[in-house]
């Protein structure tokens, strides 16, 4: 029996993307913090548009324009809900 990981992947990514739309959901209808909400909003970002990036990268097609502009565009996506993730966590000690 030979078992194959890019399936299992395949099938992992789509549950982080409903995981990260659930995110993007909640942020905007179930908490009113407003750094609470940024951090599902960010979190939801950095798991949906690492999914994308996953299934572009375990397709078996040639690659296409929007293909193209997840690759460039998904990695900043994700610098920036990692920075901003990283900016509204607890403050230094001593504060």
């Amino acid at each position: 029996m030979t078992t194959d990981i890019v399936p299992f992947a395949v099938g992992a990514s789509w549950v982080a993307s409903a995981i990260g739309v659930g995110l993007w959901l909640w942020s905007l209808f179930g908490t009113k913090d407003a750094i609470a909400k940024t951090r599902f909003l960010d979190c939801g970002m950095v798991l949906l548009f690492s999914s994308v990036l996953l299934r572009v990268v375990a397709q078996e097609k040639p690659m296409g324009v929007l293909d193209w502009a997840w690759v460039l565009l998904g990695p900043l996506f994700i610098a920036a809900g990692l920075w901003r993730l990283g900016r509204t966590a607890c403050p230094p000690p001593g504060r």
